[in-house]
């Protein structure tokens, strides 16, 4: 059985999916799956369809180096988005398969959140591109690993109300309460 790198709160009402070694790049993969954590299972899957048709992007935060500007960025903020319609494809059939987990245990889909999502770097793969003078140089692939899991929203319980307790004081800090209040109280003036 493969490790996640972190278990979920409540292993009963969550479930997970993960994609190993998947063709895709790490880095637009690594901002599409930021763009969607914490969202809500229908939520996501109707901003990355969205993606793909070209109507909303994926905002770039870390990985901006020569990308480029978009208007549609400025829903989050920013100024650097793109479309990576790959990335976007390959996680919502992962969000389908994580429904699919969520349905055979019995979970609400309705109400999956997705709770956790993580995007690692997997091992390269190696090519080679012929360069002038009969050299030869590397041509990698950055393919990547990616684990998520969704988790039932729960909703809060209110606290029980505890007593209150009267809240003690030092003699000095009375005195000083006293100071603030009274004013000046020493009578001798000039």
């Amino acid at each position: 059985m493969v490790r996640f790198s972190r278990e979920a709160s409540n292993p009963t009402k969550s479930c997970k999916a993960m994609g190993a070694d998947l063709r895709v790049h790490y880095k637009n993969t690594y901002e599409t799956a930021r763009a969607i954590k914490g969202l809500s299972l229908a939520v996501a899957r109707k901003y990355l369809q969205d993606v793909c048709e070209k109507k909303r992007c994926i905002p770039f935060r870390k990985y901006v180096g020569t990308c480029g500007r978009t208007a549609q960025a400025k829903e989050f903020k920013l100024t650097q988005g793109r479309w990576p319609i790959k990335s976007a494809k390959v996680l919502l059939g992962l969000l389908k398969n994580a429904e699919s987990n969520a349905e055979f245990k019995n979970l609400d889909t309705e109400n999956l959140k997705i709770w956790h999502i993580a995007v690692h770097e997997a091992q390269q793969g190696r090519r080679r591109t012929y360069r002038a003078h009969g050299r030869i140089g590397p041509y990698c692939s950055c393919p990547c690993h990616v684990e998520m899991i969704l988790q039932e929203d729960v909703e809060p319980v209110e606290a029980a109300k505890e007593d209150v307790k009267p809240r003690r004081f030092t003699k000095k800090q009375l005195a000083m309460r006293r100071l603030k209040v009274g004013g000046d109280q020493c009578g001798g003036g000039v």
